[in-house]
C-alpha cells in the first residue's frame, strides 16, 4: 500500500473515532512531531515555571507577538462580577484593560459570561493552560487598535451579540460601544497578534475575524468545530487597507459542522498550511478583490456530497475575466473523497515569497499534529 493510502487511513482513523482534541496530551517522548510552535515549549515538564517561554515560540506573519512577556504575572481570581464601564480586581475584565504588559493567568477552572465584549489592551497574554477555562455565552473579546495580543488555551464558544454601552478599553479611557458582531474573536485595526491552541465554535457571527487593516497574524493549532462564517479576513472589497494584511493559518482543523470561510480573504497575503479540512457545507477557502492565496501541505477531506467537492470559492462581479489573474496556489496539498483546489494567477514561488520562512511539513505527515489541535490538558509537574 502506497504511503499515500496509508496516510489517507490515518487520517480517517483519526477524525471517524471521535478523539477529543481538547484533553490530548504529549509526553516528553513523543512532543516531537513536526510542529515548530509545539516542539519549541510543550516537551518542558516546567512549562508552568517558564510560561513566558510560550512568547518565543510563535512564527509565522505573527512571530512577533510578545504578548505580556516583558510584564508581571497577574492571576484571574474572579469569573463572576465581570463591570464593563468600571472592572473589578480579580476578573479577566480588570487584567486586559491594565497598560502595562502582563501575563494573565487563572487560579481555577472557569466559566466566564460577559456581559460586553471584552475589549483588549496591547502587550496581554491570556494563557489558560493548567486549567478549563471557557468565554461563553455572552459577548467574547475584541482586539481593538492595539498591538502585541497573545491568547492560548482558551474555549470560546457561543458569542452573543452585545453593545451600545459604555466598555472600558484602558485604565485612563472608556466609550459607548456600538453593537459587536458576537464574533469569539474579534481583530480589528491590530497587529502582532497570535491565537493558538484555543477551541472555538457555536458563535453569533465569526469564529476569528480580522479586519480594518488587520496585520501580521497567526492563527494555530485551534480547533473549530459547529459554525457557519468560521473566518473573516477583510473588511470589505471596497477596503483597500486590508492590502496590507498577512496572516499564517497552520496546524488547525477544521471540524465538523463548519460551512465555509476557513477562511474567506480579501485583498491580503494568507499563507494556509498543514491545516486538515473535513466535510465543509459550502467551501472551504474563499475570497474577494485578488486576495493572495498560498495553500501548502493541507488536507482537504471532501463530504459524500458531490456538489461539495471543491475546496476554493471566488466571488467576482466579473466572474472568471477578473480571478484568472488573482494568485492562488495549491502546494503539497492532500486532496481526499474528490476534493480539488482551483489554482489562479502566477505558479512560480517569485509570487509566494512572504512564505519563505515557513516551510510546509508534508500532508501525509501531519496527522499526529492535528490530534493535538485546541486546548489542552496541561498539568502541572508532566509535558503539556
Amino acid at each position: 500500500m502506497s504511503t499515500i493510502i496509508i496516510s489517507f487511513y490515518l487520517i480517517f482513523i483519526l477524525i471517524h473515532t471521535h478523539l477529543s482534541f481538547s484533553t490530548n496530551q504529549l509526553n516528553s517522548s513523543s512532543c516531537k512531531k513536526g510542529n515548530p510552535i509545539d516542539e519549541c515549549w510543550r516537551c518542558d515538564p516546567n512549562w508552568e515555571t517558564n510560561r513566558k517561554h510560550l512568547a518565543d515560540c510563535s512564527f509565522g506573519f505573527g512571530r512577533n507577538a510578545i504578548g505580556g512577556r516583558d510584564g508581571q504575572f497577574y492571576t484571574v481570581t474572579d469569573s463572576n462580577n465581570d463591570n464593563p464601564l468600571n472592572p473589578i480586581e480579580g476578573t479577566l475584565r480588570y487584567a486586559v484593560i491594565q497598560d502595562d504588559p502582563l501575563w494573565i493567568i487563572f487560579q481555577q477552572d472557569m466559566t466566564i459570561q460577559l456581559k460586553e465584549e471584552l475589549v483588549m489592551n496591547s502587550y496581554k497574554t491570556i494563557d489558560g493552560r493548567g486549567y478549563n477555562i471557557e468565554i461563553s455565552n455572552g459577548p467574547c473579546v475584541t482586539i481593538w487598535n492595539v498591538t502585541n495580543v497573545i491568547i492560548h488555551g482558551i474555549y470560546i464558544h457561543n458569542c452573543l451579540p452585545a453593545g451600545n454601552s459604555l466598555v472600558r478599553d484602558s485604565t485612563t479611557h472608556y466609550g459607548m460601544r456600538g453593537v459587536s458582531d458576537g464574533d469569539g474573536i474579534s481583530i480589528f485595526k491590530s497587529r502582532d497578534i497570535w491565537i493558538d491552541h484555543c477551541t472555538l465554535a457555536r458563535c453569533y457571527d465569526g469564529l476569528i475575524d480580522a479586519i480594518f487593516g488587520s496585520t501580521a497574524i497567526t492563527i494555530s493549532n485551534n480547533y473549530m468545530l459547529d459554525h457557519n462564517e468560521v473566518m473573516l479576513m477583510g473588511h470589505s472589497d471596497e477596503f483597500v487597507e486590508d492590502k496590507r494584511m498577512q496572516a499564517t493559518i497552520a496546524f488547525n482543523y477544521f471540524g465538523e459542522g463548519l460551512v465555509q470561510r476557513m477562511p474567506r480573504c480579501r485583498h491580503g497575503y494568507f499563507h494556509i498550511m498543514n491545516n486538515v479540512y473535513v466535510g465543509w457545507k459550502s467551501y472551504a477557502i474563499g475570497g474577494s478583490a485578488n486576495p493572495t492565496i498560498n495553500s501548502q501541505g493541507n488536507i482537504f477531506i471532501a463530504s459524500d456530497d458531490d456538489s461539495l467537492k471543491e475546496v476554493t470559492k471566488r466571488e467576482s462581479p466579473l466572474g472568471y475575466e477578473d480571478w484568472k489573474n488573482w494568485n492562488w496556489r495549491s502546494e503539497g496539498d492532500m486532496m481526499v473523497n474528490g476534493a480539488f483546489f482551483t489554482p489562479s494567477g502566477q505558479k512560480s514561488s517569485d509570487k509566494y515569497v512572504k512564505a519563505s520562512s515557513m516551510v510546509a511539513q508534508p500532508a501525509s505527515s501531519i496527522a499526529k499534529m492535528i490530534q493535538q489541535a485546541g486546548v489542552l490538558d496541561c498539568q502541572i509537574g508532566k509535558s503539556c
